[in-house]
């Protein structure tokens, strides 16, 4: 039996409004401040400018985090996360076999083009 699904939606009232947009993480460290751990990452959506991003993508290594191409919502409110605030959302999906919350990156399959939008 297949698992339901949320309700159909336009295409203009929900994709549409969204600006997803490719980026590069260029600054990556732990932050300590947040409840979970929790990587504080710089991300670079060139001439969309630099946003900061909390995540939890700790699953992966910092050095593998750096430089990497990510897919980043860039037209959400920015997110209180306890102390810190995140001001572009990093697009990821569950770990496989790590706690809930954990997350592993979407990321385009090839060399994107940095500030690319996502269609």
């Amino acid at each position: 039996m297949a698992s339901e699904i949320k309700p159909v939606v336009s295409y203009d009232a929900s994709f549409a409004l969204l600006d997803i947009r490719v980026g590069r993480v260029i600054e990556v460290e732990v932050e300590t401040r947040t409840n979970k751990q929790t990587y504080r990452m710089v991300v670079d959506f060139g001439k969309y400018g630099k946003r900061l991003s909390y995540g939890r993508f700790t699953c992966h290594p910092i050095e593998e985090v750096k430089d990497r191409l990510v897919l980043g919502v860039l037209n959400f409110e920015p997110r209180p996360m306890g102390p810190v605030t995140s001001e572009v959302l990093i697009l990821g999906v569950q770990y496989p076999k790590a706690e809930s919350g954990e997350a592993t990156f979407v990321s385009p399959a090839v060399n994107a083009k940095v500030g690319s939008k996502l269609f």
